[in-house]
C-alpha cells in the first residue's frame, strides 16, 4: 500500500515537472525549433502516460497536505488537458512550420499546460489564485503571437481586463474563506462546511466566487474576447475553447459544498448562465463563418455548464465538460472539413425544419429522455431536467420541409433518436464513474431554467422556420445584441492601451462593431 501511495504522487505530481522543465528550455532558447518540437512532443506525452498511471493506481489523498490534493475529478481534469495537449502541441508543429517565434509559442503552450494541472490539484487559496493567474498570463503569449493583428491584441487586451477583475473578486473570496475558517485550506473550507451552517461571510465569499469563475469562462457581458480570439492561431482556439475556458466549471464543480448552500450565489450564477446559453445560442443561429460559430457555441455551452452548476447537477456539468473539450478540439483542429461538410448540405436545397415537427419533436424527446432516466433504479435527474434536455436535443429530430420521401424522413427520424437514447444513457451512466461528486438539485431554479430553455427553443423554432417574421429581431442577434461593443467602449475608456491610438473613439468603436458581425 505505500509503494501504491508513492507511486501515485510521483505520478500525479510529474506531469507539472516535465511541463515546467519543457517551458525553461524553450524560454532559454539554446535549441532549434525542430529540436524543441521533439522535446514538446516526448515531454506531454510522457505526461499524459503519467497521468494515466496516476488514475490506473485509484488511491485518492493529499500530495502536499493542506496545498495539493488529488481526487477523482481532478486526476481525469488533469488527463483530459494532457491529452489536449499533445494533440495540439502535434497540430501546432506543423501550422507553425516556418513561422518566427516558434520557441516562444513552445514555451507559453508548455507553462499554460503547468499551470493548468497545478490549478486542478491546487488544495488552497495561494495555488489556485496564482495558478489561475498564471494561466492567464501564459496565455497572453498565445494569444499575441501574431502581433501585428490589431484585434488578436484586442481580444487579448480584454481578456486582461477580465482576469484581474476576477483575481480581485478571488482575493476577497480567499480573504472571506480565510478568516472564517482560519485556514487557506480548501480541504478545512469543505470540512467546516459539513459542520456549521453557511455565515454571512461565506454567502459573500459564495458570491464573489461565481463572479470571478462568470469572467474567467467569457459569459455576458465579457464574452468577446473569446468571439475576437479567433485572429490567433487555430491551435491557439481550439487549447482555448477545449480547454482554459472550462477551468471555471472545473473550480464551481470543486466548490459545489459552497454553492449548495449559497443560494444567491447559485441564482446569480443561473440567471447569468441562463442568459448567457440564450442570447448565444440565438446569435450563433445568425453567423455564417464556421469559427465565429463555433466560437458563439462555446459562449453557449458554457452558459449551459454554469447552469448545470447552479442547478447541482455536478455530474452532468462534468460529463458536459469532458464531452464539450473533446468537441471542440476536434472542431477547431478539422474546421476546414467541417466548412465543406457544411457547403455540402447547403446544397441539398432548403434547410427550413417542418412546421409541424416544431411541435411534437420535443414531445418526443423529452419522453425518450425520460424513459431512459426511468431505467435507473434511482432517477439521475429530476423531470424537469429531462425537459430541458429534450428541448436542447429536439432539433436533430426535426424534419425538413422540402419533399423528402418517406425512407429519408423515417431514417433521418430514427437517426436522431437513437443520438438522443445514447447522449442520455451515456449521462446515466456517468454516475457510475468514481468522481466523488453528489449532486444538490434544486426544484425551483430547476423551473427557471426550464422556462428560460422553451424560451431558446420557441426563439430558435422561429428563426429557422419563419425569419421573415423575426427580421428585426434577427439584426440584433446577428450583432451579438451589442453587449460586446458596450463592454469593449467601456473596457477601453476605463484601461485604454497605447496600440489602440484615442481607444474608445468611435473610429475604433466603429471597427470592433464590424469585426464583431
Amino acid at each position: 500500500m505505500e509503494f501504491i501511495q508513492v507511486l501515485y504522487k510521483v505520478s500525479a505530481l510529474a506531469p507539472l515537472v516535465l511541463m515546467a522543465g519543457v517551458a525553461l528550455l524553450a524560454w532559454l532558447g539554446r535549441f532549434s525549433d525542430a529540436t524543441l518540437w521533439r522535446i514538446l512532443r516526448v515531454g506531454s506525452f510522457a505526461a499524459l502516460a503519467m497521468t494515466g498511471l496516476a488514475i490506473v493506481t485509484s488511491y485518492q489523498g493529499m500530495l502536499w497536505p493542506g496545498v495539493i490534493k488529488a481526487t477523482g475529478l481532478s486526476m481525469v481534469m488533469a488527463a483530459l488537458v494532457q491529452m489536449l495537449g499533445t494533440v495540439i502541441g502535434g497540430f501546432s508543429s506543423r501550422y507553425l512550420q516556418g513561422e518566427s517565434g516558434q520557441a516562444r509559442y513552445v514555451a507559453a503552450l508548455a507553462a499554460v499546460l503547468a499551470a493548468v494541472h497545478l490549478l486542478v490539484l491546487a488544495d488552497h487559496w495561494v495555488l489556485l489564485i496564482g495558478a489561475w493567474a498564471f494561466v492567464g498570463v501564459a496565455l497572453q503569449s498565445l494569444l499575441c503571437f501574431y502581433p501585428d493583428r490589431p484585434f488578436a491584441l484586442l481580444a487579448a487586451h480584454k481578456k486582461r481586463i477580465a482576469d484581474r477583475l476576477a483575481d480581485v473578486m478571488l482575493i476577497v473570496v480567499a480573504a472571506l474563506a480565510w478568516v472564517e475558517v482560519g485556514s487557506g485550506s480548501l480541504s478545512a473550507l469543505m470540512a467546516h462546511l459539513s459542520q456549521h451552517t453557511i455565515s454571512s461571510a461565506l454567502q459573500v465569499s459564495a458570491v464573489a466566487l461565481v463572479l470571478a469563475v462568470i469572467l474567467r469562462t467569457a459569459l455576458l457581458p465579457v464574452h468577446g474576447w473569446l468571439i475576437q480570439v479567433m485572429e490567433a492561431p487555430t491551435p491557439v482556439s481550439a487549447l482555448l475553447h477545449a480547454g482554459v475556458v472550462n477551468l471555471g466549471g472545473v473550480v464551481l464543480i470543486q466548490f459545489a459544498p459552497l454553492l449548495e448552500q449559497a443560494t444567491p450565489a447559485r441564482l446569480l450564477l443561473l440567471v447569468v448562465g441562463l442568459a448567457t446559453a440564450v442570447l448565444a445560442g440565438m446569435v450563433m443561429l445568425t453567423r455564417i463563418s464556421i469559427k465565429v460559430r463555433l466560437a458563439w457555441s462555446t459562449v453557449a455551452q458554457m452558459g449551459f455548464l454554469l447552469m448545470e452548476c447552479a442547478l447541482g447537477l455536478y455530474t452532468l456539468a462534468a460529463l458536459h465538460l469532458l464531452g464539450h473539450s473533446l468537441y471542440k478540439a476536434h472542431a477547431f483542429l478539422s474546421a476546414s472539413g467541417i466548412v465543406r461538410q457544411t457547403r455540402l448540405q447547403a446544397l441539398h436545397g432548403d434547410s427550413k425544419p417542418n412546421a409541424l415537427s416544431l411541435l411534437w419533436a420535443p414531445l418526443l424527446t423529452i419522453s425518450a429522455v425520460q424513459l431512459t432516466t426511468s431505467l435507473s433504479a434511482h432517477a439521475a435527474w429530476p423531470w424537469w431536467w429531462s425537459a430541458v434536455l429534450g428541448l436542447a436535443w429536439a432539433p436533430m429530430i426535426w424534419q425538413p420541409a422540402a419533399p423528402a420521401g418517406f425512407a429519408f424522413r423515417a431514417g433521418q427520424l430514427l437517426t436522431g433518436l437513437l443520438m438522443v437514447f445514447g447522449l442520455a444513457l451515456a449521462a446515466m451512466l456517468a454516475h457510475a464513474l468514481p468522481l466523488g461528486l453528489h449532486n444538490a438539485p434544486h426544484p425551483l431554479l430547476g423551473l427557471i431554467a426550464l422556462t428560460g430553455m422553451a424560451t431558446l427553443y420557441l426563439c430558435q423554432a422561429m428563426l429557422q422556420r419563419w425569419p421573415h417574421l423575426l427580421s428585426r429581431w434577427r439584426r440584433w442577434s446577428y450583432a451579438g445584441f451589442y453587449v460586446d461593443e458596450a463592454y469593449t467602449r467601456l473596457a477601453l475608456q476605463l484601461w485604454p492601451t497605447r496600440w489602440i491610438p484615442h481607444a474608445g473613439t468611435h473610429i475604433k468603436q466603429e471597427a470592433i462593431t464590424d469585426v464583431s458581425r
